[in-house]
């Protein structure tokens, strides 16, 4: 049985060597990869996505981290409690669980909530890391 999940670890610039090392040292990075993205309002503040195998760590769970979906086609990455937020905020406060999104209009974005807030982060490719690259870490 090969379950992945997408997660997401928040960081800040500043930690950018640290944050690698602890996700390589926490996880089993499927793919080979750890996409690195920058907030394009903030880019202090980066976003690590990348898959694991199973639904479960191996070791301990890294700090800051989210499970997280994507749609490919917009790359938009989301959490289901964002997407509800969003679907609300679009249709009048009502949740409809079939409303369909022009996802378009979230391309290269992360919907996220934060203290029951929605907050849309528009988002630029800095990095993909790949796991061979990583002894010079």
């Amino acid at each position: 049985m090969n379950n992945r999940q997408l997660l997401c670890t928040f960081a800040n610039q500043n930690y950018i060597i640290t944050t690698m090392r602890s996700i390589l040292a926490s996880f089993d990075i499927m793919y080979n990869k750890v996409y690195i993205f920058e907030n394009k309002n903030d880019r202090n503040n980066l976003l690590y996505t990348y898959n694991i195998r199973g639904t479960k760590p191996n070791k301990c769970f890294t700090q800051n981290t989210i499970s997280i979906h994507r749609k490919k086609q917009s790359n938009t990455f989301y959490t289901i409690n964002a997407l509800n937020y969003l679907i609300m905020d679009i249709n009048n406060g009502v949740l409809d669980k079939s409303y369909q999104l022009d996802w378009e209009n979230y391309k290269d974005m992360a919907i996220l909530t934060n203290n029951d807030e929605l907050r849309k982060v528009n988002l630029r490719l800095k990095e993909v890391f790949k796991i061979e690259d990583n002894e010079n870490i």
